[in-house]
């Protein structure tokens, strides 16, 4: 199935009744206010979707700050997003995929199977000429069943095995992988071994994703080619579900580390690397 929709074709698909589920998943660090703002518009017949206490479990030093949430917890959780069994789900933001990316990740490693990006976000639907709506979304119950594992995740040892014999891509922004700043964990630096990959760069100016020729080049640099096992991680396993998405563009298969840096700078027994 195609990682990415674009709002055209969404917006046919919505025109032809065609069965969508429309995840607003705006969330960015530092913000709060991702359901004021989905209230202020958003698109017609979207859901929100909160990533703190939706799509992810409580935060803890053992687990990271976005921890997967439980399997009963997500299922509830898309059942009011009023998500169908067969039914295909978009997940949108205005940060350039960067957080409804954890939605696409997430119920995909949930088992479902036709889960899309909105490539560019709200403002490529409005760009588009895509009208907006005010207010809350309360779709009919859903009957979505979620088999959570359909997807590869790593441990912390995982990751540290793949930093040492495979590929581990750090899709923190490069000060915060050199250990230059640190403004949310305990430790400034990264995995040693990890390679800098920021997920900013999978994007476009106009915050689209990288056509897959361009994503594959990038990803090649870094000896991410596909031919040694590839593991991503962040922050906290947000931004680097979008590196994982930006990958499966490419034709990349990638697993998500989702204790990532949180995880890892928590645990005093984990060594920490700086510099480039």
């Amino acid at each position: 199935m195609s990682v990415l929709i674009d709002a055209d074709s969404l917006g046919r698909r919505l025109a032809a009744g065609e069965r969508t589920a429309l995840l607003d998943v705006r969330w960015k660090l530092g913000d709060p206010h991702g359901r004021d703002h989905y209230l202020a518009g958003h698109l017609p017949g979207a859901v929100y979707a909160d990533l703190e206490t939706e799509l992810a479990g409580p935060p803890s030093p053992e687990r990271g700050r976005h921890p997967l949430p439980d399997a009963d917890v997500l299922q509830a959780a898309a059942r009011r997003w009023g998500v169908r069994d067969g039914d295909t789900v978009v997940a949108y933001d205005d940060l350039g995929g960067m957080s409804a990316a954890r939605a696409w990740w997430l119920l995909r490693w949930a088992g479902l199977i036709d889960v899309r990006l909105l490539d560019g976000g709200l403002s490529a639907w409005t760009a588009a000429g895509g009208a907006l709506e005010s207010g809350e979304v309360t779709p009919p119950e859903g009957d979505v069943t979620l088999r959570p594992g359909a997807l590869p995740t790593l441990s912390a040892d995982d990751a540290a095995g793949l930093a040492a014999e495979g590929v581990l891509l750090d899709a923190r922004a490069g000060e915060r992988f050199r250990g230059e700043t640190e403004p949310v964990d305990p430790r400034a630096g990264h995995i040693p071994g990890a390679l800098s990959a920021p997920t900013t760069d999978n994007l476009d100016p106009a915050g689209r994703f990288l056509p897959p020729d361009e994503l594959r080049a990038r990803f090649a640099a870094l000896g991410a080619d596909g031919s040694r096992p590839i593991g991503v991680y962040c922050g906290s396993g947000v931004t680097a579900a979008h590196e994982v998405a930006a990958l499966a563009v490419a034709g990349i298969d990638a697993t998500l580390y989702p204790g990532s840096w949180s995880q890892w700078s928590s645990d005093p027994g984990r060594p920490v690397a700086t510099g480039p």
